[in-house]
Formats: structure tokens, C-alpha cells, sequence
């Protein structure tokens, strides 16, 4: 059960360390909770402190340990595993064994800030272990992020369905619409289709408003054993996780756009619930880049193979009002690149009624999915 929610300052070039915004997030889920830090026996993160790109760690499960003074019997950093929820669906198997009770999750970021005058150069992962693993056959030919790696399925995706740049830009007009409404979120003034199809190209197809937002931020979670739950304040139920992985991990050997972790998570996720797509009341999918989005939407059922251009064009479908409310914060395009763990917080939000003017009328199951490429998973929640 996720029993407590809180998420610390997010914005552009905080200043902030990342220990500092951890404790913020971390103190309010814990309160949120009815809980005290003495009750917090169980402490996760996700990827925990190892060699990447500057700001993209945030700090390791034995350095918030020491700043809460917590009495810990089960800790864990998780470096990979299925995308960022891996901390979410540990804790709940840590719950579930008696490993421990309340297990504190986290994510926290300093992307934004350790940008400096490098921009978004100085958060390409590649740069802190120089050209290593799969990166020797991309880097030299200039492929340099995943922008560039997606950008090569997205035309592939494109030239296969027909889709349009100008029905896929609606998920960024969209969700600026959601992030108008949500005083979290780092980008609220309205875009039009216009706007989006007159923004500069960064990996054709991708222009600039395909990619998310680069933040400082934390979010904190706390995950309870189920029998605690009629002690909290509020209570969500982990229905079920995807967390599957069938085809090959590397960037550049899928035979498909969309054979990917997200394919094989979402069909995971189905098998072990009897709830179907048609069931979910809103879906906060992974945004690192719009195409992303598409593929999560069709991988988990809600559209059929290149449907999905089409289901969000106009807006209409994935409005707060729609047949399927989409990233209702206005999603990492918009509210900030939280790495999924924003999408998580809205999805609790949701469905405790707590979302203010996006509040999607009697929301009882969320479905939040995180990762793309070799990495994913996702999470079907219920009241």
C-alpha cells in the first residue's frame, strides 16, 4: 500500500542539493502518512549514487539514512532493474516478506542546476565514463542522447502508420493545458499546435517541445504493509506491476519501433490483474520525448498499433473530461523531468481526490508507466 505522498521544491536551476531536496520530500511523505521517522524501517532509491552525469543520481540511501536518522532493518539502491518505479515494486515485495513495515522509496534530481553553462550538454550520461558498452556504436556517428536513438525509431514508427507530426504535437499542447493548472509545474503558459510545429528541430523528427523538461526535484513515497492500512490517513493499493523484460536491451537492435521494455512490462502488467485498459480512470505515461508516449499508449492496450497519432490529435480523447485523462500534471513536457516520479505523485494524487482543477471525476485506478527504450515499467493503482 502506498499509505504516504510528498515531493519536495521543483523548478529550473534551483541551487539546491539533492540531499536537501530528498529530506524536504521525504519529511512531508512521511507526515502524510500519520507516520514519525522512528516508524520508517525500510529505505529505497532509485539509481543510487554510481557514475553518471552530473545531477542525475541524487543522493545514495546511506547518505538520507544519516541526514533522517533512520533505524534501518532493509535498505537498497537500484542502479537498473525495470525503469524508475524499481524502488516502488521492491518496496512492496520488502512489505509483503516482513523484510520490513513502512519502507520510505524516493527519486530526486539536479539536472536543472547542474546544467550550468553547459546546458543540456552537461546531462548526456555518456560524458562521465566516456565511450564504454553500448555507447561504442552510437557515439562515434554522432548519436550522442537518446534523442537522437529515438528519433531513428520514431521515423521508422512514422514512415510504417502514416502518423503527423502535427497530430503527435497534441500531446504537448495538452498537457501544457494540465500544467496551467498546476502550480507545480514549471511551464504554464499555453502552447498552440502552431507553436509546437514552428519549434526548432533537435533530432528529426524531435523538436524542442517533443523533449521534457530537465528539473531540480524530489519526490517521496512511503510503501506500507497492507495490514497498516487502516492506521493512515489515506491508503492506495498496488494492483499490479509490469516489470517484464522479452527483447534485447540494447538501443540499436530492435527489428521494431515498438519492441522495447514497454511492450514487455505492459503485457506483464496485464497478466497479473483482471482489470483491463477499458477499467483505467487516468494514465500518467512516461514523456522523455512525445514518441514515448505513443508507444506506452499502445503497448498497454489503450490504442492499437499506430492508433495512437490519431486517439490524442485535438485533445479531446485525453482531456480531464475524456475518454482517457493523459499526464494530467502536464507530464515531464510541462511540469518538469522527474523521471517518471512525477507521473507517480499525480497518479496518488488522482486518485485521493487531491488534484484541484485537473481532478479527474471519480477516479478509483491510475495506471503510471516509466522508462523507454531498454527500460520500463509501470504500476496499476487502485483506491
Amino acid at each position: 500500500m502506498i499509505t504516504g505522498i510528498g515531493r519536495s521544491d521543483i523548478g529550473r536551476h534551483l541551487g539546491r542539493s539533492g540531499l536537501d531536496l530528498t529530506v524536504q520530500a521525504a519529511r512531508t511523505a512521511v507526515a502524510d502518512a500519520g507516520l514519525k521517522m522512528a516508524d520508517i524501517d525500510g529505505l529505497v532509491a532509485w539509481p543510487g549514487e554510481y557514475a553518471a552525469a552530473p545531477g542525475f543520481n541524487g543522493p545514495s540511501p546511506w547518505r538520507t539514512k544519516s541526514a533522517l536518522d533512520l533505524d534501518l532493518k532493509w535498505h537498497l539502491a537500484c542502479q537498473e532493474g525495470p525503469a524508475q518505479f524499481t524502488p516502488v515494486m521492491a518496496a512492496a515485495m520488502a512489505v509483503s516478506t516482513g523484510l520490513a513495515r513502512h519502507v520510505l522509496v524516493y527519486r530526486t534530481t539536479e539536472e536543472s542546476t547542474a546544467q550550468g553553462v553547459g546546458r543540456r550538454l552537461r546531462t548526456d550520461g555518456g560524458d562521465a565514463g566516456g565511450v564504454t558498452g553500448y555507447l561504442h556504436w552510437l557515439r562515434p556517428f554522432g548519436a550522442l542522447s537518446a534523442a537522437n536513438w529515438l528519433a531513428m525509431n520514431y521515423r521508422r514508427y512514422a514512415m510504417e502508420t502514416g502518423a503527423r507530426r502535427d497530430q503527435v504535437g497534441w500531446l504537448s499542447v495538452s498537457q501544457r493545458r494540465y500544467a496551467a493548472d498546476n502550480p507545480a509545474a514549471i511551464l504554464r503558459d499555453h502552447i498552440t499546435i502552431d507553436d509546437y510545429l514552428s519549434a526548432r528541430m533537435i533530432s528529426d523528427p524531435f523538436c524542442l517541445l517533443d523533449c521534457d523538461l530537465p528539473a531540480d526535484g524530489s519526490v517521496a513515497l512511503v510503501v506500507s504493509a497492507a495490514e497498516t492500512a487502516a492506521d493512515a490517513p489515506t491508503s492506495i493499493r498496488i494492483e499490479a506491476i509490469g516489470s517484464a523484460i522479452s527483447n534485447r536491451p540494447e538501443w540499436d537492435q530492435w527489428r521494431h519501433p515498438h519492441q522495447m521494455a514497454a511492450q514487455d512490462a505492459a503485457r506483464h502488467l496485464w497478466n497479473r490483474t483482471d482489470l483491463k485498459p477499458a477499467d483505467v480512470d487516468t494514465a500518467q505515461l512516461y514523456d522523455g520525448f512525445t514518441f514515448l508516449t505513443i508507444v506506452w499508449l499502445e503497448s498497454l492496450g489503450f490504442c492499437e498499433y499506430g492508433e495512437a497519432p490519431a486517439f490524442v490529435e485535438g485533445g479531446k480523447n485525453i482531456a480531464v473530461d475524456g475518454q482517457l485523462p493523459l499526464n494530467t500534471s502536464g507530464g515531464q513536457l510541462s511540469a518538469g523531468r522527474l523521471h517518471g516520479w512525477g507521473h507517480l505523485y499525480e497518479a496518488c494524487a488522482q486518485l485521493r481526490g487531491e488534484a484541484g482543477a485537473r481532478q479527474v471525476q471519480g477516479a478509483e485506478v491510475a495506471l503510471a508507466a516509466a522508462g523507454g527504450g531498454p527500460h520500463g515499467g509501470c504500476l496499476l493503482l487502485t483506491t
